[in-house]
């Protein structure tokens, strides 16, 4: 297998279990939001934020940085010094990764409040776990082998989804025969959630020691025969530094605004315009649980898909091949609006009967499918600015991302705190900002790529043609939708199967509608398909079902 196809196929089996392990969250959200309710939602809502930027700050970005670093090293055959800079990146996280945990412990009271405090505590020690496991992964990715990281993936969050529904069940009825009220309930179900995150964390460690472990005497044989000098660990500490920091503040800054936005909306809404904290708690449990757990779905779907080509645009610009290298972004973006403008419509389309499918809640689905309607706007913005922040640190231009999330931070937070502060939108505020935040992001993004690269975009292909038609595959969507359930309901008892079978029906119609406008307007070809990951067999289903005709 050639060098190239075999970074193709290795990005594809981790995009693939990527997908999976996203799908195998989003089903366990919605028995899990039916043990804890709303509330607990919000407790582990606005702990999860916390747990997560303090993670992407001390641990997160490992597996990339290492992947790098160990990668370089590896390819002039420098065995004992990518030997060393494991062990010092080991070293680095056990220490950046208690810091971690003891701010995360000793703090929670600082940044949460109420029942969401021990809530937090739960997640610490999942920090200083997360660190030696994201060394792991970054240290067989470097050795061109996606499948320890894959499967590592696969196990955390099947373990992560059964401890999560099995914790909450039975923390939640051990409050209960404590004579706790719905609050303390709801937390200890959100424990029970972090506790699933935890276990998930553990049992993917021990698995890629188990891997490393059977592949220690290998690596051993290599080490002893190789005569490459030594680089000074002083000197490996600071290159670890120097390659893992312009990733940590990337990716922290772009991730902090839903950590900054549930403060926001806690602190101001709880203490500025005095409601209720448990009531403020469920708001936040709706958005945060419900409508933004949908929302990111399809996005985890664009840039999964997006990611199996990253490698080679890194390559190809690393060569100086730019024409190469700006055909194969034009052609992730192509991918990406694809998914993306669909998607979006989709969700904004069948935004109630989806969270009735997900989260059966009569009180809050309508108000859940209101945030979901705003958030599926994002979808769009989130996908081409997450693929764009891929594409400028593949091309070198690492600090652009950087700035441009902090710009965009700046500018919803300037929005949020008078839309809490003045107005009676409440939760829809975050979805607001999230709108103009990923907004932001996708156009500086965008003109920062266009700056570096001359990438042609035909805007018919590109943009008009899967926008018109995405808008008929909803116009399709939705009236099928309403078409059916309204047969089904005249001899159907049962609200949430019929819609069931309305939404599954609606789906399928939207997406053959969608397919045959794309197709028949020529606004992807067999061509272009075959150039996509498993594009071969999409063609030939499109074939057999004659959407595309037989040349």
């Amino acid at each position: 297998m050639s060098k190239k196809k075999s970074i193709i196929v290795q990005g594809s089996i981790l995009a693939m279990a990527g997908f999976i392990s996203r799908i195998i969250g989003l089903l366990y959200t919605a028995p899990l939001t039916g043990i804890i309710g709303d509330e607990g939602n919000g407790y582990y809502t606005a702990s999860y934020y916390i747990y997560q930027i303090v993670l992407l700050i001390s641990a997160y970005s490992i597996p990339s940085a290492m992947s790098k670093i160990i990668s370089q090293r590896l390819a002039v055959h420098e065995y004992r010094n990518a030997q060393r800079i494991f062990h010092c990146a080991l070293i680095y996280v056990f220490i950046v990764g208690g810091l971690g945990t003891l701010f995360i412990f000793f703090g929670a009271p600082y940044v949460v409040d109420g029942y969401a405090i021990p809530v937090l505590r739960v997640f610490a020690p999942i920090v200083f776990i997360f660190g030696p496991l994201g060394v792991l992964r970054g240290y067989f990715q470097a050795h061109r082998t996606m499948v320890p990281t894959s499967v590592s993936q696969l196990i955390e969050q099947i373990l992560n989804a059964i401890v999560s529904v099995g914790g909450a069940y039975f923390l939640v009825k051990f409050a209960a025969s404590k004579g706790g009220d719905d609050s303390i309930q709801a937390m200890y179900g959100a424990i029970g959630s972090a506790l699933g995150t935890g276990s998930g964390v553990l049992i993917a460690l021990v698995f890629m020691l188990f891997v490393y472990n059977i592949n220690r005497d290998a690596i051993k044989r290599k080490v002893i025969h190789d005569r490459h000098e030594d680089l000074g660990y002083r000197e490996i500490f600071l290159l670890i530094i120097m390659i893992v920091t312009p990733i940590i503040l990337s990716t922290a800054i772009y991730n902090f605004s839903n950590t900054l936005n549930s403060t926001m909306f806690t602190k101001i809404m709880t203490y500025q315009r005095g409601f209720a904290h448990t009531e403020v708690t469920k708001r936040l449990g709706v958005y945060g649980r419900k409508a933004a757990t949908i929302a990111n779905f399809p996005i985890a779907i664009a840039t999964a898909t997006a990611s199996t080509i990253m490698p080679s645009i890194s390559t190809y610009y690393a060569q100086k091949n730019f024409e190469r290298t700006e055909q194969l972004v034009e052609k992730v973006y192509r991918m990406i609006y694809m998914i993306a403008i669909p998607s979006a419509v989709g969700l904004f389309a069948l935004a109630d009967p989806i969270i009735m499918l997900m989260f059966p809640q009569k009180d809050t689905l309508h108000e859940a499918g209101v945030l979901m309607q705003l958030l599926a706007i994002t979808v769009v913005f989130y996908s081409v600015s997450t693929v764009s922040n891929a594409i400028l640190q593949g091309i070198g231009r690492v600090n652009i991302p950087v700035l441009n999330a902090a710009i965009a931070l700046v500018l919803q937070s300037a929005v949020l705190a008078p839309l809490l502060l003045f107005t009676d939108l409440g939760n829809k505020s975050l979805a607001i900002v999230t709108i103009i935040y990923s907004l932001v992001m996708c156009i500086l993004n965008e003109r920062a790529v266009s700056k570096t690269l001359d990438v042609k975009y035909d805007i018919m292909k590109m943009y008009i043609i899967p926008a018109g038609a995405s808008a008929c595959m909803g116009l399709v969507a939705f009236g099928v939708y309403k078409l059916v359930s309204m047969l089904f309901g005249t001899f159907m008892t049962g609200d949430y199967f019929i819609n069931l079978i309305s939404v599954a029906i609606a789906i399928s119609t939207g997406i053959l509608t969608y397919a045959v406008g794309m197709v028949r307007t020529k606004g992807v070809t067999e061509e272009e398909l075959m150039g996509f990951p498993k594009g071969s067999k999409l063609v030939n289903i499109l074939k057999k079902t004659h959407i595309m005709k037989t040349t």
